[in-house]
Order: structure tokens, then sequence, then C-alpha cells
């Protein structure tokens, strides 16, 4: 229709009847669409053409430089990389952005981005595939050393129970698989089940020692997974140890009562602007801590925090009392 409309043959018949500044409009929006869709077609040619044939020794792992090829320094662009090298730019991209932001820069003028399908589709699988490569020769030392399995339970934002399974050996820490218990009834035998797959995906000769909640039925499923594997021990995580015992003692009366009153200061004292404001006027004054849901340890660390406090509450309280003294006399 716009060719139609702007007189030029070749696919449809011009128009004559058309008014001239009509035709004049058109063509100029013609001419820019055709010169959009000129540039369009460089930028891509020259996206095909750019690489990061750059090599990897140029990489300082500390400064994260890139020392420039001979050709970029005399200050020519007509280097020519390969697609490979494109591509492995474009995972680095991915992957560390301060060390792929230096070979974007050392690649010269013109250079575009991965799209966001090549973001979306091949570059992450070619970043878990780069990840898996990592993890496996992980393996050669679980071997060597031996190895622990490590099962972490917690709640995502939905409210979803997640485990996720980590492999601990003497050189540091892998992150093998999360799995969503949801569908999964939390007995002794389903857990040992689970446990037992991870043990398999990680190798049942690599694993000495698996570590896991002390929730009644991690514990019946840890000792289930010993007697499956004899070469396997089980035992309870430590800091869950330590929070079912700060649990059992905050909920003894003395302490319970204790953190009520504490959690009562705490709420008047940010919930009155004035003591408030006084308090954070004094010399060395630090936030009181306040006790969490999350961990039982919280509630002791709340009391440790207002005995750290003290002297500057005892101060404030002998504040307020002089003020409604004063007050009190005054209207008497």
């Amino acid at each position: 229709m716009k060719q139609h409309l702007a007189g030029i043959r070749g696919n449809v018949t011009p128009c004559k009847k058309v008014p001239p500044e009509v035709r004049f409009m058109i063509q100029g929006s013609l001419k820019e669409n055709s010169e959009k869709a000129k540039e369009k077609r460089e930028a891509i040619h020259i996206d095909d053409q750019l690489g990061a044939n750059i090599d990897d020794s140029h990489v300082d792992d500390d400064i994260q430089e890139i020392t420039p090829r001979p050709a970029q320094r005399e200050g020519h662009n007509n280097v020519q990389p390969t697609p490979q090298g494109k591509e492995k730019a474009q995972l680095d991209w991915m992957l560390t952005l301060k060390v792929a932001m230096s070979k974007v820069a050392s690649m010269g003028h013109g250079y575009t981005g991965p799209r966001y399908h090549a973001l979306r589709v091949t570059l992450l699988k070619d970043a878990k595939k780069h990840v898996e490569l990592i993890v496996d020769s992980f393996r050669s030392k679980w071997i060597e050393t031996g190895c622990t399995i490590m099962g972490n339970g917690w709640r995502d934002s939905r409210q979803r129970p997640l485990i996720n399974f980590l492999v601990y050996y003497p050189t540091g820490i892998s992150f093998i698989k999360s799995v969503d218990t949801s569908g999964i009834e939390a007995n002794a035998k389903n857990l040992c089940d689970l446990f037992a797959d991870i043990v398999e995906m990680v190798g049942v000769r690599n694993v000495v020692h698996m570590v896991t909640d002390n929730a009644s039925n991690y514990k019946a499923a840890g000792h289930l997974l010993c007697d499956r594997y004899p070469t396997i021990t089980w035992s309870p995580c430590a800091p869950h140890c330590i929070n079912l015992i700060m649990k059992d003692i905050g909920e003894m009366p003395n302490v319970s009562d204790l953190s009520i009153l504490a959690s009562r200061i705490i709420c008047y004292v940010y919930n009155n602007k004035w003591p408030l404001n006084w308090l954070r006027k004094r010399e060395g004054w630090k936030e009181i801590i306040r006790p969490g849901d999350t961990r039982f340890a919280t509630t002791f660390i709340a009391l440790k925090s207002l005995s750290d406090h003290k002297k500057d509450l005892q101060g404030n309280i002998s504040r307020v009392q002089n003020f409604f003294e004063e007050r009190q006399s005054k209207s008497s």
C-alpha cells in the first residue's frame, strides 16, 4: 500500500490520484524504514563477524584485565575471531560480568552482546554444562579423601518444603541438588530412599558420612540409611541440635517470663520517640537486638543485648520518672 501511494514501481502499480505532498511524505517514511533495516543488517553482520578469539592466558585472575592483541594495540579493527571464540566470550559474559566486560571492550567497536534467545536457551545450557564439568572434576577428590553429604531443610517464599543437598570434602563444598518434598510423605522410609538416591548420585564408595536435621523422622531415616550402606555413618546437624537445646531452655517458665518482659521493654523503647531519640544520642549506643522467630538463640542474644544496654536503659527510666514527677508537681 505504501509503495502504491508513494509511486514506486516494481511490486504494484503507482497511484495516479495521490496528492504530491502525501506521496512525498510516504516516500520519506519508506526511505527511513529502508535505512533502519540496512543498519540492522549491518549490526547483525558485525555480530556474526566479531567474536571473542581471546587467549585465556591474557586474563589475569587477580586484576581481571585483558591484554590487547597486537593488531588492537596498533589501532586495527580487522580482527576476524572464530565463532567458537565468540560463543566463549558470550558464556563468560553471562558467568562473570567483570571479565566479560573486559573481553567485550578488547574486541573493538561494534560488538553487541548476546540476544535474549541465546541467554535464555543456548548460553544457559552451556553454563549448566560448564558447572557440571566443574563438579565432575571434583569426583576424583571425593574418591581420594571421601566426602560428607549434608542435607539442609528449609521453606521458600511459597512455603514449599525443600532440601538442599551438598557434598563436603577437604577442598570445599559443592551443591548437588535441591529436592521439593511437597509430594513426599516425610516418614523414615521415604526420606531414606531420598537419601539413597543422593548417595548413588555421588557414589557409594565416595560417601563416608551423612548429616541431616535432628528431627525424629530424619534420625530414623539416618539409621535406615546406615543399615542399607554399612560404610556410611549418620550424625545430626550440630547447629540444629543447639537450636533444639535453646528451644527447650526458652520454654522453661522463668526464661519464658523473662523473655516476655524483655520483649515489652524493647517494644516500649522503639514505640516511643522521646526515649528512643535520647538513647540514640548516647555515646557508644548500638541498636537493641530483637528476638526473632527463625532461630531460638535470638531470644538469648536479645537478652544479652538488653544486659549490655542496662546502664543506658536505667538512666532513661530515671529521666522518665523525673519528667512525670515534675509534671505532676506543676499540675498540683
